[in-house]
């Protein structure tokens, strides 16, 4: 195990401080920075725990490890705690794959339906999320096939990865075309990804804050799958009274609420159903929090937002651009963005060793929470919180990656012109090369310099 509190008063030992602080706190000063956290506060973070964990080209730990912390200290802030906020990437790292530890009765959970996979077109790959009925229902209308791989393998062979995306997003499924990050940089919705921040904060009004008067923090969560779930379930553990609310035909699948629904507490509301919707509506106005995880424009039709709340919106593109109103998954953000394409082969597309996209947005949503709450304690304003999985992709995509070129040199020898690695052998005022490359094997004088 391993411990570092990245104090600017330690010793500095030349080129490793870099390297610490782009593993260990660059990214949880950048988000602190997006959070408009205190600075001063980042001194309490001290990160540990093992090594090497969630490997991909992508720097997936160094996000995981930095949702995290800012996390854990955007709830230290809320709480009034000022010790340490300690980071443990074991600990973060299990967590980021929580769906695949989970055992129910020794059972593992079913995290992909068979219809959620790549697959090969015509002209390159799509994948499709099928895991919930309707969405299984609309994939195989589009294709025109009935419930199996064999036959839904043929038909998307037969046309282009972007005819399959189009057909089944318009019968309301779910399919994404491979694209490459310079492909995805050119289309439409990743321009307009690119050109926004990671996450919005806003204050909309003057409004009080909701008065508690010492009861638990409530909040209504309106989310699905991991991220927003992730989120909710963050809060809970923090001491909130969450309530999830789920419409009665079209419940969250078993092992996702296995998972993701620890500290809460779950109910079946119809929001079509007048009565449901006005149980609901009493819901909302005692409410301090408001956390939503459907596609833009589906809860548009209900007034959501009451004065002194905090409301917090997830998607999964966005909710601007041609993409603004699609349903989307972690596993298809990757796909669009070039996380597949990047991780991948020459052989077939690969993916993050975790759904880190959905669990670190979900953290990073917690913080943002938490951060707008102690704001608004001071200040007071009703305030919407927008995040998106696409731009956390972004934000992935663009931060400092492992490149053994900056632990490399180039030297002239007697036998020729050498790149090789630096030593790792370092402390400080000592030497950082050696005083002479290889000269020619067996050609100097058998004699003491």
């Amino acid at each position: 195990m391993w411990w570092v509190t990245p104090d600017p008063r330690r010793v500095a030992l030349g080129a490793i401080v870099p390297v610490m602080e782009t593993t260990a706190r660059r990214g949880t000063e950048e988000l602190w920075r997006i959070l408009d956290g205190d600075p001063a506060l980042l001194d309490r973070v001290a990160y540990g725990g093992p090594s090497g964990l969630l490997p991909a080209r992508l720097p997936v730990m160094d996000l995981a490890r930095a949702t995290v912390a800012v996390c854990a200290l955007a709830a230290a802030e809320h709480a009034g705690r000022p010790g340490r906020v300690l980071v443990d990437d074991g600990a973060v790292a299990t967590a980021f794959v929580s769906e695949r530890h989970l055992l129910v009765d020794g059972r593992q959970p079913v995290n992909f339906a068979p219809l959620s996979r790549f697959w090969r077109a015509a002209d390159g790959w799509v994948r499709t999320h099928a895991n919930y009925p309707h969405h299984r229902a609309a994939l195989l209308a589009a294709l025109g096939t009935a419930e199996d791989v064999t036959a839904a393998e043929a038909a998307i062979a037969g046309r282009t990865a972007a005819e399959v995306e189009r057909a089944v997003y318009a019968a309301g499924g779910l399919a994404v075309a491979l694209r490459t990050a310079e492909e995805w940089a050119a289309h439409d919705q990743g321009a307009a990804v690119a050109g926004r921040p990671l996450l919005t904060r806003e204050r909309l009004d003057e409004a009080a804050p909701r008065a508690r008067t010492g009861r638990p923090l409530r909040v209504l969560d309106l989310t699905r799958v991991i991220a927003g779930p992730v989120a909710t379930r963050t809060l809970a553990l923090l001491g909130a009274d969450v309530l999830r609310v789920d419409p009665p035909d079209n419940p969250e699948l078993p092992d996702q609420h296995a998972d993701t629904d620890f500290g809460k507490r779950t109910v079946a509301l119809d929001l079509e159903r007048p009565s449901d919707r006005r149980t609901f509506e009493e819901l909302l106005d005692g409410a301090d929090v408001l956390v939503t995880g459907y596609r833009p424009g589906a809860l548009e039709r209900f007034d959501l937002v009451r004065p002194g709340l905090v409301v917090a919106r997830l998607s999964a593109w966005g909710d601007y651009g041609p993409w603004g109103e699609r349903r989307g998954f972690d596993s298809l953000v990757q796909v669009a963005t070039g996380i597949a394409d990047l991780e991948g082969t020459s052989e077939h597309p690969g993916a993050l060793p975790a759904q880190a996209l959905d669990h670190g947005t979900g953290y990073l949503l917690a913080a943002a929470v938490l951060r707008s709450l102690t704001e608004q304690s001071a200040q007071g304003g009703t305030r919407l919180i927008r995040l998106a999985l696409a731009q956390t992709a972004h934000w992935l995509t663009s931060m400092p990656r492992y490149n053994p070129g900056d632990w490399l040199r180039e030297t002239p020898s007697p036998i020729g012109r050498l790149r090789h690695a630096v030593s790792p052998v370092r402390y400080e005022d000592g030497p950082t090369e050696w005083a002479r490359p290889p000269g020619v094997a067996g050609g100097d004088e058998a004699v003491w310099v």
